[in-house]
């Protein structure tokens, strides 16, 4: 029955295969469930019943890329938009998280409509290609330094100044001969050591190794109870949503900004992810692109109930694929782990933040390559590609980066001349960005 709904023989591969492949992406992403609830929880969220929505939007968006897009690919909580959520909506705004999940929620419903009627391609394609890339590399800057700054690996000197809003930027180096940076600091070789030996849990490896570390030097805290144990109730962060402003101008660039990042990011990894599977067709294109993108979909809308931040389809699932993953079994396979983490929520309640800040670094590092495609040359590509990606750690804000890149490139194209590369959509965005700051 699996084989013939997964078309195993079709695409030249086995049960067997494809479980172990599964299982080598989950290895890879299972980081995600004590990472995600360290990052969610600094808003005053439940960091226990963080563990369980983490796990329950992870499994639910994997679902259904498997069953119905049935392709090899993971779906979970996407780095960089749970910082965007924690550090940019709560932290730097003043939202409550209440707001931030009714953000993660609208934002799944529009992307399912956009979705269902094929628009979310088009976004795509009016986009610059340098400036998606510019975003990534921005994003990896600000979470590596999230990692840092957890581990007390350096100090960013915030402070918070009242009504939510934090003041202070200057970056200094912290204490690196204290517990917190030297637990991170071990995590992170270890990690790098078995990535350079391409094992495919190097990342839970270290965040292990780094939690175990910690127990005799007082970091690590076991838990009281028994490690296998019930999930933790989402009662107190599901269903929490606050639509009293979601008319805002805040709320407009809170929803592009996840729009936009979820946009290239999922896009991206299932192009990326599927040309290295061979899966692509002969035009080059995804294959069952509205089901692939509909999962990602399905599942931030889950999550903004569930109680936790955007989901995004896994770069991570590369491994799973090297494994020689083909289908949705492979992805069918890494849902069904993540629901069987559920039973070892108290283990990911006491791993510290030391242990996770390794692979926020790492994973920052694995979201900077994307600046070899940057095109440098050409000045009015450049500086807007430049500033997005700086204004981001700069700013400990994504949406500030892009709202720069964005702005500079429509002024720079237009004052050179070359107004004709431009879309009808930039201009639109561009206005809307210029307002944006005329009401502030």
């Amino acid at each position: 029955m699996l084989a013939k709904f997964f078309r195993l023989s079709e695409n030249n591969t086995t049960v067997k295969k494809e479980v172990l492949a599964g299982l080598t992406t989950f290895s890879t992403m299972a980081y995600i469930l004590a990472v995600n609830p360290s990052i969610l929880s600094r808003t005053g969220m439940d960091f226990n019943a963080l563990i369980t929505a983490t796990a329950l939007a992870a499994a639910i968006g994997t679902l259904v890329m498997a069953l119905y897009a049935r392709l090899p690919i993971g779906v979970a909580p996407g780095m960089g938009l749970n910082a965007f959520f924690a550090y940019t909506i709560v932290s730097g705004m003043g939202y409550s998280w209440q707001f931030a999940l009714t953000a993660v929620f609208l934002e799944g419903v529009i992307f399912i409509i956009l979705s269902m009627f094929r628009i979310r391609e088009a976004i795509i394609n009016s986009i610059p290609e340098n400036l998606k890339h510019a975003i990534s590399v921005g994003i990896g800057l600000l979470i590596a330094l999230i990692g840092m700054a957890n581990a007390g690996i350096i100090e960013t000197g915030m402070r918070h100044v009242g009504d939510g809003r934090l003041e202070g930027v200057i970056l200094k180096m912290g204490d690196v001969t204290s517990i917190g940076p030297l637990i991170a600091l071990i995590g992170l070789i270890v990690s790098a050591v078995l990535m350079y030996r391409k094992v495919n849990a190097a990342l839970l490896i270290g965040i292990l190794a780094a939690t175990v570390i910690g127990i005799p030097l007082d970091i690590t805290h076991l838990p009281e109870g028994h490690l296998v144990s019930l999930p933790p109730s989402v009662a107190p962060i599901a269903f929490k949503l606050q639509f009293d402003k979601i008319f805002s101008l805040d709320m407009v660039m809170i929803l592009f900004t996840l729009l936009m990042v979820n946009l290239f990011d999922t896009v991206g990894t299932l192009i990326g992810l599927c040309n290295k599977a061979g899966l692509l067709d002969e035009n080059g294109r995804l294959p069952r692109a509205k089901q692939a993108l509909m999962a990602d979909a399905v599942g931030t809308t889950a999550a903004g109930l569930l109680g936790t931040s955007v989901v995004t389809a896994y770069v991570e699932s590369a491994s799973g694929v090297a494994a020689g993953g083909r289908t949705g079994l492979t992805a069918l396979t890494v849902a069904m782990m993540f629901l069987l983490s559920l039973f070892f929520a108290p283990v990911f309640a006491m791993i510290p933040q030391a242990a996770t800040a390794p692979a926020l670094i790492i994973v920052g590092m694995l979201m900077m390559g994307a600046v070899v495609k940057i095109d440098f040359n050409d000045v009015t590509e450049a500086i807007p590609a430049f500033l997005a990606i700086v204004m981001m750690p700069y700013t400990y804000s994504i949406a500030e980066g892009i709202v720069f890149g964005m702005l500079s490139y429509v002024l720079l194209k237009v004052l050179t001349g070359q107004y004709k590369q431009i879309s009808p959509v930039m201009y639109v965005l561009a206005i809307l960005f210029i307002v944006t700051f005329l009401v502030k």
